[in-house]
């Protein structure tokens, strides 16, 4: 089993990386959150890997930090999330607001993220739930009941409205938030930054 990979980043985009280990080039497929923090292509990286072997192929997915790992594992063990959807998922919503989501049974906030219906929502919040004291994952439970400014909501509509996928953008979105407030116009142009 793969744990780990340190190498070159020779082939960087949100669909799958590549990483190069002394010649070796290693497919990997990480969420959005890991991407947008990963060096430029051509740099060097560091991954932790889980290795997921199933009857079709073995697949690689790599986390730049233990907790989204460890909310990864714990999403696939869910009924049927696989490692597709918890891919998903952790692109979807960030780690701390998708365990304040689950810690307040938000049926509602989960079912927003995209390829997660109502019954799959619901799913999550009953088994992870369980799952949650185990993990070494401190979560702020407010932030699924935070309300975005109108600034970030006039944002995102403004960059579904240019094509961009919804989770894409709140991902970027969430980042520059992070930062501290930004009028409208600042948020749209540091956004498209992240997403090209």
């Amino acid at each position: 089993m793969i744990a780990r990979l340190s190498g070159i980043l020779t082939l960087r985009s949100p669909e799958r990386l590549v990483i190069d280990v002394n010649g070796v080039g290693y497919l990997v497929h990480s969420p959005l959150s890991t991407f947008y923090e990963l060096p430029a292509q051509g740099q060097s990286v560091t991954l932790n890997i889980y290795t997921h072997v199933s009857d079709q192929a073995m697949k690689l997915f790599g986390f730049l930090s233990d907790e989204e790992q460890t909310l990864f594992e714990n999403l696939i063990s869910v009924n049927k999330v696989g490692p597709k959807l918890a891919l998903a998922i952790l692109s979807g919503m960030d780690p701390e607001k998708l365990i304040g989501a689950i810690q307040a049974n938000d049926v509602a906030l989960l079912s927003r993220i995209p390829g997660v219906g109502k019954k799959t929502a619901e799913r999550l919040a009953l088994e992870m739930r369980d799952k949650l004291p185990k993990m070494d994952i401190v979560a702020n439970a407010e932030a699924s009941v935070s309300h975005e400014s109108e600034a970030l909501r006039d944002a995102l509509s403004a960059l579904t409205n240019l094509g961009y996928r919804k989770a894409d953008a709140e991902i970027a979105l969430k980042r520059l938030s992070e930062q501290g407030d930004k009028d409208l116009e600042t948020l749209i142009k540091e956004s498209l930054n992240l997403l090209s």
